[in-house]
């Protein structure tokens, strides 16, 4: 009995340690890693410099004020067509000069009663001149008489002659001088013509007596109206901007030096995110040798170059875009067909070389590969992989060469 009890207890030890024994090796069972694998693919990659820009009108005319003066209450609104040299979009009236006081007035009536006095010397002077003419004119044809009969001599008959000529240009002298004299009084009559008189921009010459029209420089749209209500402006004073939305619209973006100096002329641009359903198509027709410096929203200072783009695509397709409006420009500096290529985010460095972790039969195989152009979300692959092979996405830093991997399940 009792050796049946023994070999009863034995054998439970025996499968508690058996039990015990396993439960240890499955909790110390080497158990594979759970990632994310990715298959290297061949296909076309292209590789781009995005950066935010605004669309402008490419030649704006702003219409400013030709003189100074009172601009009225412009009518047209912005977004209005207008034809050039016919559409009128503003009027102005030319600005009133400060009333004279007494004294300016005093003196500017004793220049005219001046002027007029000039003048009447100057008719006397002609009248005297035109009598003196008559006399030599008469004296000369009775030496022309006696010249021809033999009574007077050579030089008698030279000097009447000379003396007629002579009356001749006094004549002449003394027009002259009224002519001048005109225009004085008309200048001392200027000095003073007041603004504010009845009929006065009626006189000088406006034509439709309610001001100086403003024509449209080019055919386009209005842009923007920097002044609509009436006021009085300086000369030059700007009013608004006139541009062709449909024929001239581009694109500006300001580029990283560094960015810059890989773009070209010519090279493809892709605009996108500008509120329409389909992406924009443009070409690269400018760079700017000449960079300006700007601070980034964290304060940074960096060198930007102004690169434009040109539209490609038909207008239709960009009916809502405007002047000014923001866009996120894609410039394509590098293009290829059939690469082999791999997700930017199975690349890591190991020593100075760039590798990846491939999957081998559930087992992760450190290969070293050397990868060509890179857009962020893949790399070209010079060498190294090839197509069809499977990669560790994001691997985790504990991952080493020989460890067992299992893909992670996704819902």
């Amino acid at each position: 009995m009792s050796k049946a009890r023994k070999h009863s207890r034995l054998i439970v030890t025996l499968v508690v340690v058996v039990l015990i024994g396993a439960g240890l090796a499955a909790a110390f069972w080497p158990r594979p890693v759970m990632v994310d694998l990715a298959e290297v693919t061949r296909g076309s990659m292209m590789v781009t410099i995005d950066e935010e820009g605004r669309t402008r009108v490419r030649e704006a005319y702003v219409v400013s004020t030709p003189i100074a003066g009172r601009l009225q209450r412009v009518e047209v609104n912005p977004g209005d067509p207008v034809i050039r040299g016919q559409t009128v979009v503003a009027q102005m009236l030319p600005i009133n000069p400060s009333a004279m006081d007494v004294r300016t007035r005093e003196q500017a009536q004793a220049g005219l009663q001046a002027a007029d006095a000039a003048l009447r010397v100057a008719k006397a002077d002609l009248n005297a001149a035109l009598a003196g003419r008559d006399l030599a004119a008469a004296e000369l044809e009775r030496s022309v008489q006696l010249s021809e009969r033999g009574l007077i001599s050579s030089a008698a008959y030279e000097r009447t002659e000379q003396g007629f000529r002579v009356a001749e240009a006094a004549v002449e002298t003394a027009e002259a001088a009224i002519s001048m004299r005109e225009a004085e009084v008309a200048n001392a009559r200027a000095q003073l013509v007041e603004f504010g008189e009845q009929n006065t921009f009626s006189t000088m010459g406006t034509g439709n007596g309610g001001g100086i029209p403003l024509l449209a420089p080019a055919d386009g749209r209005i842009l923007r109206i920097m002044q609509q209500s009436e006021t009085t402006l300086p000369a030059g004073a700007p009013i608004m901007e006139i541009g062709d939305i449909d024929g001239e619209l581009e694109v500006v973006v300001e580029l990283i030096s560094s960015d810059a100096v890989q773009v070209n002329i010519g090279d493809t641009a892709i605009i996108d995110d500008w509120g329409g359903p389909v992406p924009l198509q443009g070409q690269v027709s400018r760079i700017d040798p000449f960079a300006i410096t700007k601070f980034s929203a964290l304060g940074v200072e960096e060198q930007r170059v102004p690169v434009t783009i040109t539209l490609t695509g038909p207008p239709d397709e960009r009916d809502a875009l405007g002047h000014g409006y923001r866009i996120e420009a894609r410039i394509v500096v590098w293009q290829a067909d059939a690469v082999i290529r791999v997700p930017s985010s199975a690349l890591f460095r190991s020593g100075e070389v760039w590798s990846v972790f491939v999957d081998r039969d559930g087992t992760a195989s450190l290969r070293r590969l050397e990868p060509g152009r890179n857009n962020g979300t893949f790399a070209e692959v010079v060498g190294g992989l090839e197509a069809g092979e499977r990669v560790v996405l994001y691997p985790p830093s504990g991952l080493e060469d020989g460890t067992m991997i299992a893909p992670r399940q996704t819902r």
